[in-house]
């Protein structure tokens, strides 16, 4: 299974739909996002996925009533709080945003997943800890750091790799 990996898209429209335009050429049968939406303008964007998007809040996300009253209004867009689990290609996914290190550390070092996603830092980053894939796709956004990037994560071989949006 193939998974587009996405967070920290902070209302960046313009980035927000190459990644978007990404995920669809990627063929992605999954993407995941990581939090910091911001607007619920945002939805509108994201709504272009053709694959199902579950995402988590992150620490800015601002009217989190609208953007779910958003997603509800999509078929493939959901938000499920602050922390989720998603099984997919036959791997357990951990998925919340990580600005809680203690939390984050805790999911990670539990054992539970095969797979712990996150962002927050804005810096991508692959790791494993304890035979946990853990990975933070950086931010679509580009703020920060000035690198706008996502990630893919094939299920089949456990491989990811994060890739600059251009």
């Amino acid at each position: 299974m193939r998974i587009g990996i996405l967070s920290d898209t902070h209302d960046r429209l313009s980035m927000i739909a190459k990644a978007v335009a990404w995920c669809n050429d990627a063929k992605v049968d999954l993407v995941l996002h990581a939090g910091d939406y911001i607007s619920p303008f945002v939805i509108d964007t994201l709504a272009g996925l053709r694959a199902p998007m579950v995402g988590v809040f992150g620490n800015n996300d601002g009217d989190r009533e609208m953007l779910l009253m958003k997603c509800r209004e999509r078929k493939n867009l959901e938000i499920r709080g602050e922390i989720t689990e998603v099984t997919a290609g036959g791997q357990a996914i951990a998925l919340l945003h990580g600005h809680q290190k203690d939390r984050l550390a805790s999911v990670v070092q539990g054992g539970k997943f095969a797979v712990v996603v996150h962002g927050h830092s804005h810096r991508p980053t692959i790791t494993r800890d304890r035979g946990t894939l853990v990975v933070n796709p950086g931010a679509v956004s580009g703020y920060l750091t000035g690198r706008c990037t996502v990630a893919l994560l094939e299920t089949d071989g456990m491989t990811v790799e994060i890739v600059d949006l251009k």
